[in-house]
């Protein structure tokens, strides 16, 4: 199969895969969230798990359905308080986290535009982070209300120097039970501590479960182009257990999927959007129960993922503890598998596929270790195409020697094909066996076109998602890797570089039609080119460059002298 088949070949499977993808996010668009005039940003009573919600989390406490929780001594709604660290600004009381504002990531290009605003609770992009407690026979604070400030203080900040701070809360319930809540943040870190004690101080036993929760309303997607990577990346919810590994559910498939009830030791629960995530990381050794729920609140219908447990029961003048991580804030594949949370690494959601998505895990290794070098992103990912190369040189260059060759014989191919006429069948035997006497592979071009399909996907998958390439700059025009050429220069050099690539090539024998198809290829590329991410087309550039260059030498090499009939 000539260089030419293979163009072919490759571009109906990038149609097949462009089709594919336009038809999954067709399918994935969640239906715009219902505006509502409601300004509070409390949850209806829906997003307050019962005991019923987790069967056998609470030792030695029957399950009773229906059962609501208690309300809280205080039924009033805390005070906010307002936490600034050097990569978080945050509100929250004791129950919620109803604000994140990531200091180091501006939401446009433009350096000076505000932080991106991860938590909110303004109707359109409502996003919450939530922990509260229930107990069946015994008062208990939820999310909605309970906590209050300890010692009344509204306002911190980590301190120059510092490397953490703590934000105490606390609840105390008529019947003598006391929950301290301490918020610890860490300089640097998006991971929030999130630690419960319980006191006893009454005559009676004391049990009940902690919950946590994120709840929100699908955000509107910016669409930058037909093939905007934000289209195309992961919405929705995500959990991992360590039966069934990584799991995730779309807005649109949260109810028609049917309910989730999966009781997971350790684990951890998510909503996962492009370049940033939330998510609950409970205690490794903590028994808890995930669900999903579709509660009607703030902007229309919410979202939820919810955790329940552990179960805890706390005897008359004695203390329990219970602890868990919150991270908010952005895909940082190191920082992320700095917290040894099994599975937490596939928040980065590179494919839907474990093969792809380990692909892109690979590549990205190779390209942070060469951006650790070079301290480019563009140039690391010229860096990853000669590494790239290199490895497929064997095959390369055994695909561009046989083109060669078939160069070489296209006066004796042309010859058959006069000599016998429009007898296609007797032609083709007659040429197959000219090649297989000359030792001329005519399928040599396709396996190594065939291998970069998966890396070609896999490195958009991860252009897509990380946030380290996100508002990377390369050289002038391009200040942004994951957006498209704004010049569209990358195209145009892609389409150049497809032209003379076909100029090497042999024709002699290519049925006619297919020789008026191949000369369309260049600007068929070009113009579905022109709307890829800037860096995916770079690679794709460079490595046609250095295609080009390696199959010039080898046709000088191998059909400097044409051969005789």
């Amino acid at each position: 199969m000539n260089q030419t088949r293979v163009f072919l070949i490759f571009a109906w499977l990038m149609v097949a895969t462009l089709l594919w993808m336009e038809w999954g996010k067709e399918k994935a668009a969640p239906a715009a969230p219902a505006q509502t005039t409601t300004t509070a940003a409390t949850a209806t009573d829906a997003s307050i798990p019962t005991t019923a919600s987790a069967p056998g989390a609470v030792p030695a406490a029957p399950s009773v359905p229906g059962t609501t929780p208690t309300a809280a001594a205080t039924p009033a709604a805390a005070p906010s308080v307002t936490v600034t660290t050097d990569v978080l600004k945050l509100v929250l009381d004791g129950g919620e986290m109803r604000q994140a504002d990531l200091l180091r990531y501006p939401s446009t290009a433009d350096d000076s535009s505000a932080p991106v605003r991860l938590f909110a609770t303004d109707p359109a992009n409502y996003f919450v982070a939530q922990s509260g407690w229930v107990s069946q026979g015994g008062q208990a604070p939820t999310h909605q209300a309970g906590f209050v400030p300890e010692g009344g203080k509204t306002d911190f900040t980590l301190a120059d120097g510092a490397n953490s701070l703590e934000v105490p809360f606390v609840w105390t319930g008529s019947d003598g039970v006391t929950i301290r809540r301490t918020y610890t943040f860490t300089r640097s870190n998006y991971v929030v501590q999130v630690r419960d004690e319980v006191i006893n101080a009454s005559a009676q036993p004391w049990q009940g479960f902690v919950y946590r929760q994120l709840s929100r309303v699908p955000r509107a997607l910016v669409k930058k182009g037909p093939m905007s990577a934000e289209q195309y990346s992961f919405q929705g919810a995500a959990w991992y257990s360590s039966a069934d590994k990584y799991e995730k559910r779309k807005y649109d498939n949260f109810v028609e999927d049917g309910p989730l009830n999966k009781q997971v030791t350790g684990g951890w629960i998510g909503m996962l959007q492009h370049h940033f995530f939330a998510a609950w990381i409970p205690g490794s050794n903590d028994t808890t129960t995930f669900s999903l729920a579709t509660p009607s609140g703030t902007g229309g219908t919410q979202y939820l993922i919810r955790e329940v447990g552990p179960g805890v029961t706390v005897a008359p003048g004695a203390k329990a503890e219970t602890t868990a991580r919150l991270w908010v804030g952005p895909k940082l594949v190191k920082a992320i598998e700095a917290q040894n949370v099994p599975g937490l690494d596939r928040a980065v959601d590179f494919s839907s596929y474990s093969i792809m998505a380990t692909i892109a895990g690979w590549l990205f290794w190779v390209l942070e270790k060469i951006y650790g070098l070079v301290g480019n992103w563009g140039w690391s990912i010229v860096g990853l195409v000669f590494l790239i190369k290199l490895a497929m040189y064997p095959l390369s260059a055994a695909q561009y020697k046989s083109m060669a060759k078939m160069r070489k014989f296209q006066p004796r191919i042309a010859q058959l094909k006069e000599r016998y006429g429009d007898d296609k069948q007797k032609f083709q035997m007659a040429m197959m066996e000219l090649y297989k006497k000359e030792k001329i592979n005519p399928v040599g071009g396709c396996l190594p076109i065939l291998l970069q399909m998966p890396v070609f996907l896999a490195l958009y998958w991860m252009l897509s998602e990380s946030v380290e390439l996100r508002h990377a700059p390369w050289i002038g025009w391009i200040t942004d890797l994951t957006s498209r050429d704004p010049f569209f220069v990358l195209p145009i050099i892609n389409v150049a570089i497809m032209w003379f690539t076909q100029k090497l090539n042999p024709t002699t024998g290519m049925d006619p039609m297919q020789a008026k198809m191949m000369q369309f290829m260049p600007l068929v590329f070009g113009v579905m080119f022109a709307f890829f991410p800037a860096g995916l087309v770079l690679y794709w550039v460079t490595n046609g460059a250095l295609g080009l260059l390696q199959q010039w030498w080898m046709v000088k090499k191998y059909s400097e002298q044409p051969a005789k009939a």
